[in-house]
């Protein structure tokens, strides 16, 4: 069987036993290196190696939640949830409370769309702003698994459709990419080109908020979601801005994320609302909150490392070629689907798109699929996966913040639902644009 399939269908199968992520991440390395002829003792090492791929990624994650702990003591987020409650009402008690169900699910999923282009901080938010609302959606009965499709939503559609923040990144690794193997991209090709693949996500969260997951759902309360109260003075929300601008504006002309955070962190500091003998330990607590996703993504990187150099992965996308044969539309859907496959295994879009690309583009050509059928086809291929597997930060993030106090399970309600409501209407109009484009 080809290693790349084994591992990754154990790696899901134990998630989906609830083995814990990192663990089911390492035996699922295992299984794929010993099945790809790689021997125990190089698996190993391969996958130690991968580790350290990832060494920024993680150490810019621990550097956003430092970040965003710094902003929470700004009293920034505290704002922002008050004007909220007091929309919605204390307890969730108001006359309308489908309208202040409808205001919860906006303000969440704005704040996850900004967070990937406008404000790029990506997940940081969430471990913040999403505890203090717990109380309040637990009174209107709503659906963790609706808001865990919301925010999924909002940090997946936007890098996929707009060229701004996460989005510029990942349009510039799929131009890069393409053009290295064979076909030139104009950059200003791709929102257009993604364009029916994000309308199937549109049509994935309008499914998740008005049908499935519209009816009330009962949630044990808990004191764990009682969060301090951080009180708040303008100067501290203008500094709080202003460190987010500062922290934006360093991360686009640098292009690092860990030096945007570190700008953002030391102008909060500066602006005094943190003490300094409470600095060290704040930043220390934001980096915990982070640490699990950092493990998950490490644990991810080497896992990639080791489907990598088992050779399968041009094995099955080879495999794939031959099947296709010259039907276009078969051949748009093994596409599809082997990107799903290769994205859930390594939880990263981003890191996607360099795997497939160099077989992809040949292969495309060799169709006489369009540069803009191309572009949809590797863009969307990549993209599939990241809603759905246990390792992606589009995830990971969520489940941080709605499972504070253990009524949220990472496997069955965040990656099952995002999963079934995200990746098969994504499949269904990356399809459609490769034919139509």
């Amino acid at each position: 069987m080809n290693a790349v399939l084994l591992a990754v269908l154990v790696m899901l199968i134990l998630s989906l036993l609830r083995v814990n992520v990192v663990l089911s991440l390492i035996i699922g390395a295992l299984v794929g290196g010993l099945t790809g002829g790689l021997g125990i003792t190089n698996t190993i090492e391969v996958f130690t190696n991968g580790l350290g791929g990832s060494a920024e990624v993680a150490l810019s994650y621990a550097l956003l939640g430092g970040f965003a702990i710094a902003i929470s003591r700004t009293g920034l987020p505290n704002l922002l949830v008050d004007k909220i409650i007091q929309k919605v009402g204390k307890e969730g008690e108001t006359r309308k409370k489908g309208l202040s169900k409808t205001l919860v699910i906006l303000s969440l999923l704005i704040m996850a769309c900004f967070s990937q282009n406008l404000i790029p901080i990506h997940i940081a938010f969430i471990p913040i702003l999403v505890p203090p609302l717990l109380k309040v959606m637990n009174e209107l009965k709503i659906d963790r698994r609706l808001i865990a499709s919301v925010l999924t939503f909002g940090l997946v559609t936007p890098y996929m459709l707009i060229p701004a923040g996460f989005g510029q990144i990942f349009h510039q690794i799929l131009a890069d990419n393409m053009t290295s193997s064979g076909l030139n991209v104009d950059m200003q090709q791709i929102p257009l080109a993604m364009l029916l693949p994000a309308l199937g996500m549109v049509v994935g969260l309008i499914i998740a908020v008005f049908i499935s997951y519209r009816k009330p759902r009962d949630y044990q309360s808990s004191e764990i979601i009682e969060t301090e109260t951080v009180s708040y003075s303008m100067r501290g929300v203008l500094f709080a801005v202003l460190s987010i601008i500062i922290a934006l504006v360093v991360q686009i002309q640098l292009d690092s994320m860990i030096m945007g955070a570190v700008a953002g962190i030391i102008t909060v500091y500066l602006s005094g609302t943190i003490k300094g003998a409470e600095a060290d330990s704040l930043l220390t607590d934001g980096m915990k909150m982070m640490a699990f996703i950092g493990f998950v993504m490490l644990a991810a990187f080497g896992f990639g490392d080791v489907l990598k150099e088992t050779g399968d992965v041009e094995v099955l996308v080879s495999n794939v070629a031959e099947m296709i044969g010259n039907n276009q539309a078969f051949g748009a859907l093994l596409m599809l689907l082997v990107g799903l496959l290769v994205t859930i295994g390594v939880g990263s879009s981003f890191s996607t798109i360099p795997i497939i690309t160099t077989i992809f583009v040949p292969l495309c050509i060799e169709l006489g699929f369009s540069p803009m059928a191309t572009i949809a086809l590797i863009g969307a291929s990549a993209a599939l996966g990241d809603a759905g597997s246990p390792a992606s930060d589009s995830t990971l993030g969520p489940t941080s913040g709605l499972n504070v106090d253990g009524n949220h399970n990472h496997i069955w309600d965040t990656c099952v639902p995002t999963f079934i409501h995200y990746n098969i209407p994504v499949i269904i109009f990356g399809w459609i644009a490769a034919m139509v484009l």
